[in-house]
């Protein structure tokens, strides 16, 4: 493939670029000109939100970093890899995505969840989640959101909100 520039804005790196490197470039700009631009998730306000957004833009978009739901256990493990391969954060900014990583973007295990976990990661004050655990101890376990929905004191908005995230 051979790239002629035409006018007088052709770039100064240009006569120095590989014909590789000009055809990669192309190729991309091709690509996605043709490629409707990604979804860009809207990352929830809260704590931690500021420090994911910092630490993790260094060595990859922080849409990847949230790419896919884990346990609280599997975050922990994830920024300990991302420490060991030279992520820059203090302990209080590890500390704080953490906790934006699991109650935004955590695994929501309804059934077997203790209600200090259910609190975080549903974002439901203490009471509340007790209520989800002494519901469960009293019916059984959840099956389906309907039935995540009848425990006296959680809104069902908020079941709405993280459908995505539970695992019954």
């Amino acid at each position: 493939m051979m790239i002629l520039w035409r006018g007088p804005f052709r770039p100064a790196w240009f006569p120095r670029a590989s014909a590789a490197v000009c055809g990669a470039a192309l190729l991309t700009c091709m690509i996605s000109a043709q490629t409707p631009p990604a979804k860009n998730p809207t990352f929830p306000d809260g704590p931690g939100k500021a420090a994911l957004l910092k630490v993790c833009s260094d060595c990859h978009g922080p849409e990847s970093a949230v790419g896919q739901l884990k346990t609280r256990d599997e975050w922990t493990k994830t920024l300990d890899e991302m420490a060991a391969n030279g992520a820059q954060g203090t302990d209080e900014e590890w500390n704080q995505i953490l906790e934006y990583l699991d109650k935004n973007y955590s695994l929501i295990p309804v059934n077997k969840g203790d209600a200090k976990q259910l609190a975080s990661t549903l974002d439901v004050s203490a009471a509340t989640a007790e209520a989800i655990v002494k519901y469960r101890d009293e019916h059984g376990s959840f099956t389906a959101i309907d039935d995540l929905k009848k425990v006296p004191g959680l809104d069902p908005a908020t079941v709405d909100a993280r459908r995505d995230r539970f695992v019954f």
